[in-house]
């Protein structure tokens, strides 16, 4: 009796089981017959580095079929990331896509949006299982072959390509631009028309004297000479390839009003990067995207090419009778940082996180000389935690600095290693930028760090004070004393040289700063030829560098606009040097 009830309890239970199964399987089969396919557009919101960016999402069967951006304010390097991440996710029906190393809020900012327009719609997403063909990998011969594609880089490739020379240019990032797309002031150039047009009077000799004594005597004279020559004829061939440089304001530093801005305060990078771009088109100089440089090919003393790494991790060798090195400088890495200036340990940078200095181990065979690798310069304007440089020219246009007293503390306009080393004086080793509507009207730059949410508005100074949790009190007569001091046109305090503008139109913004890493000084040693020099005091044959990689032109400091000269100018000599090398032999 107890083995049939033993047995019916299991049949019970097996008939059971099989009922919650049926009725899952229905459920599960109803819901997917009931549920709509989405058509349609819907719009979806994600915030980026620049601030909000709005993107359409275009659906048919709940398949995502087109996506286009509405509205952004992402500089314009990242356009090629924001092309290739909708793609993908097009391609994808997915929005799991890899981010982007160097554009990583743009990349974050796209993905949310999308995501946003999917929650929206209420479409349930099928990704597509996509295989991709892995990127050719076969040996290939140039001219030149040139190691970023930064402003120096590109600087070069086209000076070569218009010399006649047939050039490569590899880049390890996802996009052009290096710490290029970071630069904000302008670039330095003495004697030009633009500063004659306004009755400032400069030279070459005053350039040079400024720029020595910014770094401390320990430039090199004959690489600051042809820098400081050259600068207003390579604005002059700037403008010649499209850009607008004839705005004239005043970095720190600098003994007159030289920095050549662009156009109605636009960033210089971004402006430059806008000219280089459409030049590349124009001249159909081949770039490769998410190509490493790992080796150089070198007969003894003779370098004869590369050897890359694409994305896909392959190798292949470019064969070339030149290259130049334009990789940019290391302030993106910290074990190098440290290796050559401890005390930096545990600094934050501003640096693009490809500026890593890959390219010094692969020197070493070449027994290629450094100089001055221990001169790193910090920024003393950038905002802690998220490492958001505020660009010089705030400064150079009205920006006064205080500390948590609500007092000044030094000349806003002296050299950055000097401003840099009073800020990590003051309590709490930072200190808040302050400046009006004024400053703010003067530079679109300002404009980029208030709609990313960077600055601290208010009304009067009392409240931007107590926003800032700063003495408030003590703020307002800070400001009184400097508008006296703009009124009399002499800081008795600080001797400030440049007073712009009266601190008095509402409203009022602030932005906490302290320095970070910013510009490696030090690098490969170079002949004003841009040739590379050997430890043995020789030139490696047929190597050229420019730009942040070398050395010697900054000395122990860099002064603010001088590094968009510095890659332009030597940039440019590598280029024409380099094509007229291969000619002549």
């Amino acid at each position: 009796m107890k083995k049939i009830k033993k047995f019916l309890a299991i049949i019970l239970t097996l008939l059971l089981v099989l009922s919650l199964g049926a009725c899952q399987t229905n459920n599960t089969s109803n819901s997917i017959e009931e549920q709509e396919l989405v058509n349609g557009q819907f719009v979806g919101e994600g915030r980026g580095k620049g601030g909000s960016v709005k993107l359409e999402v275009t659906f048919e069967d709940s398949e995502i079929k087109d996506i286009k951006v509405l509205e952004h304010r992402e500089s314009d390097y990242t356009i090629p990331v924001i092309i290739d991440l909708t793609n993908q996710m097009i391609k994808l029906n997915s929005t799991k896509v890899d981010i982007v190393s160097g554009a990583t809020l743009t990349s974050h900012a796209i993905i949310n949006a999308v995501n946003d327009a999917i929650k929206k719609s209420g479409a349930t997403l099928i990704a597509r299982e996509m295989t991709q063909e892995p990127e050719k990998a076969e040996d290939v011969s140039t001219d030149i072959v040139i190691i970023g594609a930064g402003g120096a880089g590109l600087s070069a490739a086209i000076e070569a390509t218009n010399e006649g020379a047939k050039v490569i240019v590899v880049e390890k990032n996802a996009f052009m631009g290096g710490n290029t797309n970071y630069a904000t002031g302008g670039m330095n150039a003495a004697g030009t028309k633009h500063q004659e047009s306004k009755g400032i009077k400069d030279s070459p000799e005053i350039h040079f004297q400024d720029t020595m004594k910014g770094g401390h005597d320990k430039n090199d004279p004959a690489l600051l000479k042809v820098f400081t020559d050259k600068a207003a004829e390579t604005v002059y061939w700037l403008e010649g390839l499209g850009a607008k440089l004839s705005e004239i304001g005043r970095s720190g530093g600098q003994s007159v009003d030289r920095i050549h801005k662009g156009p109605e305060g636009m960033p210089i990078g971004t402006h430059l990067m806008d000219v280089f771009a459409n030049q590349l088109e124009k001249l159909n100089i081949d770039v490769r995207l998410n190509t490493k440089a790992v080796e150089f090919i070198s007969e003894g003393n003779k370098v004869t090419g590369i050897k890359v790494e694409n994305k896909d991790g392959n190798t292949y060798n470019i064969n070339a009778k030149a290259v130049i090195i334009a990789s940019g400088g290391f302030g993106a890495n910290p074990e190098l940082v440290t290796k050559y200036k401890p005390e930096l340990e545990g600094f934050g940078t501003t640096n693009q996180p490809g500026a890593t200095g890959d390219v010094f181990s692969m020197l070493e065979k070449l027994d290629v000389a450094l100089t001055d690798m221990k001169e790193i310069q910090t920024h003393p304007t950038v905002v802690p935690r998220i490492n958001e440089m505020i660009t010089e020219g705030v400064r150079g246009d009205g920006a006064i600095l205080v500390n948590r007293d609500g007092k000044r503390f030094i000349n806003e306009l002296e050299t950055r290693d000097t401003v840099s080393k009073a800020i990590l004086s003051q309590e709490g080793k930072s200190a808040f930028l302050i400046f009006d509507q004024q400053v703010v009207d003067t530079a679109s730059a300002i404009k980029k760090y208030r709609e990313a949410g960077l600055l601290t508005e208010a009304t009067s100074l009392q409240e931007l004070g107590e926003k800032l949790k700063i003495n408030a009190t003590q703020l307002e007569s800070t400001v009184e004393a400097y508008n006296e001091y703009y009124k009399g046109q002499n800081d008795t305090e600080f001797g400030r040289r440049l007073l712009n503008v009266e601190l008095a139109n509402a409203p009022f913004y602030g932005v906490e700063v302290s320095p970070a890493i910013h510009h490696t000084m030090g690098g490969i040693k170079i002949n004003t030829n841009t040739e590379v020099i050997n430890n043995s005091g020789n030139v490696v044959e047929g190597l050229y560098a420019a730009g942040e990689v070398t050395g010697g032109i900054h000395g122990g400091n860099r002064i603010g606009g001088n590094a968009v000269t510095d890659i332009t100018v030597f940039g440019k000599i590598a280029g024409k040097n380099a094509a007229n090398a291969i000619k002549n032999k």
